[in-house]
C-alpha cells in the first residue's frame, strides 16, 4: 500500500525554524503535485504550500515569505522548510497530493509542530 510518511516535527520557540520532510512509497512521486497541509485543533486541515511536478510552488497567505516547499524526485521526498515560526502555526502538519489538481490518498499520521511564544 501507498504510504505517505511526515517527519521532522518539533517543539520550538517563535522565530525559531523547522524543516519537514514527507517520503512517498509510491512509484509515481515524481508525477504528482504535492502539497503540505497543516491542521490545527478544532479547525479545518488547510493546504498551506504546493509544488507542482516542475517545481512551480504556491504558499498559502498566512505563510508566505516564512516557508518553502521544495521536492527531490530522485528520493520520492518533499521538504517543508519553516522559518520565522509564529505560535498560530501550531498544528499537526500531513503531506498529500495537491487536492487543488487532484483526489487525495489516505493521509499518514502527520508530525505535529509545537510554536511556543
Amino acid at each position: 500500500q501507498v504510504q505517505l510518511v511526515e517527519s521532522g516535527g518539533g517543539l520550538v520557540q517563535a522565530g525559531g525554524s523547522l524543516r519537514l520532510s514527507c517520503t512517498d512509497s509510491g512509484s509515481t512521486f515524481s508525477v504528482n503535485a504535492m502539497g503540505w497541509y497543516r491542521q490545527a485543533p478544532g479547525k479545518q486541515r488547510e493546504l498551506v504550500a504546493s509544488i507542482s511536478v516542475g517545481s512551480k510552488t504556491t504558499y498559502g497567505d498566512s505563510v508566505k515569505g516564512r516557508f518553502t516547499i521544495s521536492r527531490d524526485n530522485a528520493k520520492n521526498i518533499v521538504y517543508l522548510q519553516m522559518s520565522n515560526l509564529k505560535p498560530e502555526d501550531t498544528a499537526v502538519y500531513y503531506c498529500n497530493l495537491d487536492w487543488t489538481r487532484q483526489g487525495v490518498r489516505p493521509w499518514g499520521q502527520g508530525t505535529q509542530v509545537t510554536v511556543s511564544s
